[in-house]
């Protein structure tokens, strides 16, 4: 897995328990939005 990747960051999110978001799985989300939501789950 590439550091940065959309994959890493779904590995990262589940890794804090994050599967879905809103009822949807995080596989289908864009790679940017993955990104916020690492970024906004870091800071809490």
């Amino acid at each position: 897995m590439h550091y940065g990747s959309k994959g890493w960051y779904v590995e990262e999110l589940k890794k804090k328990g994050i599967t879905h978001y809103e009822g949807r799985k995080l596989q289908s989300f864009k790679k940017y939005f993955l990104a916020n939501l690492l970024e906004t789950k870091k800071q809490a």
